[in-house]
């Protein structure tokens, strides 16, 4: 049998708040939950957004989700570009003689001035490039909670947005697993963790990649840090250099905007094969940058603001709503760009028995297909249908007909496109129609956080798991009806929350359809499934232990929910702290003894292949 890879903690941040303590979950669902639950959320946004004590639900909750882009990030309505201009022959102008370009460009006559300047004068027609700004065609996007500051929270040392963000994210996930990670590494020998984290787009402010590339046309330099710290993979590299000290597997997939789902299906099989029996899991991305924003505006694929305007039927003048920007299934005309950091913690079941570890769910696989040929790189093909059909049947095979037909939901991937809406229905009906559903819940979280391109598997799951703890699947409310093109046979398209109950939930499909024929589904099993199956393998008494222990995790959960309320858990940065070289380790022709982890790296190998002597 394989092992199960059970989800034990999950943590973050995102446009709808902090994901551990299921708060990124509730503020989707707020006006659902209790009022004791609602009280927790806005004190955990308040405390996220550093606001004072006594700030009203309405200032807390205008700082999140989907909304005007705000000036922390660029100035929309100013963006710097150099604009071209031509410079007639016999033009002149005056500079100071430190400021020449060297070598001098073709056809500039200089004259030395008194003061130490030189006059130019140009011989002949000559384009030159002069700072101006532009308004940005998009004005909406899906930003991390206004006054929300990673950076601030540790010695950032001018790191890429989306590696903060991972540094938050990840400890996040950590800390609220409510365990002893050095206990637990007593139990581990290094091959057996892995980190499988990144970032689609790698990082693209200045600070990362986009810095070394725009810095000289700037007139600015280079710096040393942002070539190396913009690879994709740097925030696996982080989590394990500054974070957690793993020597073990690491890497990240990539796969447009299902690489989550990417990272998920490596690590959840190296679990099922034995391969590994800890990993963190995750993405964080950080695209809200002009250049990507005009990229994809280029495409057609951001809604802009003048259609968000033709959508409502509004004049020039008015400002549409920006809240109601991204319409899964709905009249739309584009997907909302977002930022997320979302990170898993999974362990096999008999690591996560044995540490009495929080059972959120469980991943039973994660398929993926390309879409074979295809007209446009960007447009929708065949493989999505293969991806679904696939998660349906095993979702089937675990948990039976019943569970799949009436106990199941999707978390579609939802982008708010015109292909979208078309492609992504008629393959989920299609598939309610194979398998025997009647009325396929269907939800889309993008509608309220927006696309963060790598991270949008995270989000979904985020949403995913606060169901199966609070009850309530998030419905779309940013449309009013289903465009006429849905393919809405056998599917309850949500337009509002349903409350489906925590524990109605068997099995969760997370969707994903990413550009150049990326496609991605997961299945997800229910706590209350996981635990069924974890009875049925390792017995009562196994899961009565696993229930004592699990005590002294939830007090340790509740400890790390107060810290962050009050604002007193920062993130886990150890930079320098427990740096090991070759001289620290033992070598025999058996195992590596590591320090700090209690069992060895074994060296005794068998041929997996066969003999050929």
């Amino acid at each position: 049998m394989s092992r199960l890879p059970v989800i034990v903690a999950q943590g973050g941040v995102s446009p709808a708040g902090r994901t551990s303590g299921f708060h990124g979950y509730r503020r989707l669902v707020l006006e659902c939950l209790n009022d004791p639950l609602q009280r927790e959320t806005l004190a955990a946004l308040r405390a996220l957004r550093n606001l004072p004590e006594g700030s009203g639900r309405e200032d807390i909750l205008s700082g999140t989700l989907i909304r005007q882009l705000e000036s922390n990030l660029f100035d929309h309505k100013a963006i710097p570009i150099h604009q071209a201009i031509q410079a007639e022959a016999g033009s002149e102008f005056i500079i100071k003689g430190r400021r020449l370009p060297n070598p001098l460009p073709a056809g500039w006559q200089l004259e030395k001035l008194d003061d130490g300047r030189i006059k130019v004068k140009i011989e002949d027609n000559q384009q030159l490039m002069v700072p101006a700004t532009r308004e940005s065609l998009v004005s909406a996007a899906g930003q991390l909670p206004s006054g929300f500051a990673p950076e601030k929270l540790y010695q950032s040392r001018n790191h890429p947005r989306s590696l903060t963000m991972t540094v938050f994210g990840a400890s996040d996930s950590i800390y609220s697993s409510g365990m002893d990670w050095n206990a637990i590494k007593q139990k581990l020998s290094p091959e057996e963790i892995a980190v499988y984290s990144g970032s689609a787009m790698s990082q693209l402010d200045f600070n990362g990649n986009g810095g070394m590339l725009q810095s000289r046309l700037m007139g600015k330099r280079v710096t040393s840090k942002q070539c190396p710290l913009g690879f994709a993979e740097m925030s696996a590299d982080f989590i394990n250099a500054y974070i957690l000290g793993s020597l073990g597997g690491t890497g990240t997939g990539m796969g447009a905007c299902a690489t989550m789902l990417y990272n998920l299906e490596q690590a959840a099989s190296e679990i099922r094969s034995s391969r590994r029996r800890l990993v963190i899991v995750g993405n964080s991305e950080a695209p809200i940058t002009p250049e990507v924003m005009e990229g994809y505006s280029t495409m057609g694929a951001l809604t802009t603001d003048a259609a968000l305007r033709s959508l409502d039927g509004l004049s020039d003048s008015e400002n549409p709503d920006w809240r109601r920007a991204c319409r899964p299934f709905g009249n739309n005309a584009g997907f909302t760009i977002a930022e997320s950091s979302q990170f898993l913690v999974l362990m096999d079941d008999e690591l996560a028995l044995e540490c009495g570890a929080e059972i959120l769910g469980a991943v039973a696989d994660v398929f993926i297909n390309a879409d074979g040929y295809k007209k446009s790189i960007s447009a929708p093909g065949a493989g999505n249908h293969l991806t679904v059909a696939r998660a349906a049947a095993l979702g089937r095979a675990i948990a039976g007909d019943d569970s799949l037909r009436y106990r199941s939901f999707v978390q579609a991937h939802g982008t708010g496109t015109p292909q979208n809406r078309v492609t992504e229905s008629q393959i989920l009906s299609e598939t309610a129609k194979v398998f025997g559903m009647e009325n396929w819940p269907v939800a889309a979280v993008k509608s309220y956080v927006g696309h963060s391109i790598g991270a949008a598997g995270g989000d979904q799951i985020m949403a995913t798991l606060g169901v199966w703890k609070h009850g309530f699947i998030p419905g779309i409310r940013t449309i009013h009806g289903l465009a006429e093109d849905v393919h809405s046979e056998k599917l309850n398209i949500l337009m509002n929350h349903l409350e489906a109950g925590a524990d109605q939930m068997d099995l969760a499909l997370i969707n994903a359809k990413g550009f150049g024929g990326n496609n991605a589904t997961a299945l997800l099993l229910s706590p209350e499934i996981t635990q069924k199956m974890l009875k049925a393998r390792h017995g009562d008494k196994t899961m009565t232990q696993w229930q004592q222990k699990n005590e002294l995790v939830t007090r340790q959960q509740d400890d790390y929910e107060q810290r962050c309320q009050t604002g007193e858990a920062n993130p886990i940065y150890r930079f320098g702290e427990g740096v090991l070289d070759g001289s620290d380790l033992e070598f025999t022709e058996k195992q590596v003894n590591v320090p700090g982890y209690g069992k060895a790296l074994s060296l005794e190998m068998e041929n997996p292949f066969w003999n050929f002597n």
